[in-house]
């Protein structure tokens, strides 16, 4: 099987089996492609996990995209989005198609009752796998707090969060370096 076949498929089947959207793609795109095919490195995924929140566009596209591109690049790129998208796209065809054939149906939306719990963990999880892989401290535990607290309790636009983070660590980076 060729390289960029393989890249497609693993792509296609993190897409075909993983509900909740993107965050909750992170965990399985990790166990695929850092530890079984070994294509990146858990700090190059932490990278592109960064900037695929950073970049606009649908979250599971931009990691694919990225990751296609770090290993075999442009053409891989395509391929990564192509494959983590097709499965959705068509599910959501398919849906859509027989959507209102089944939509009052109580055992339906008691498997998407079911369901919610699930997703909410699946999206937890990467949380609390990347605060362990940023070496969250006693130093350095407010920045994520108080990130949170601006973006949920005052509205606060992430990308002013982010900005001011990047500033931050450029600014503290400078500050600790010159006294070494």
């Amino acid at each position: 099987m060729g390289i960029y076949s393989d890249l497609f498929l693993t792509f296609s089947k993190i897409g075909s089996f993983t509900l909740g959207g993107g965050y909750a793609m992170v965990p399985v795109m990790e166990k695929e492609i850092v530890d079984k095919k070994g294509w990146l490195t858990h700090e190059e995924f932490l990278d592109i996990l960064v900037v695929a929140q950073s970049t606009p566009g649908l979250f599971a596209i931009d990691m694919a995209s990225h990751i296609g591109y770090k290993y075999k690049g442009t053409l891989g790129g395509i391929v990564g989005a192509l494959g983590v998208a097709g499965p959705s796209i068509i599910v959501i065809l398919l849906i859509a198609m027989f959507f209102h054939a089944f939509k009052g149906n109580i055992y339906v939306e008691r498997i998407f009752m079911g369901v919610r719990p699930c997703v909410v963990a699946l999206i937890l999880a990467p949380c609390f796998k990347m605060a362990k892989s940023a070496k969250l401290n006693r130093h350095n535990w407010w920045v994520p707090l108080v990130c949170t607290l601006l973006i949920c309790v005052f509205g606060v636009s992430p990308i002013w969060c982010i900005l001011a983070a990047g500033l931050g660590g450029y600014f503290y980076g400078r500050l600790t370096s010159s006294k070494a």
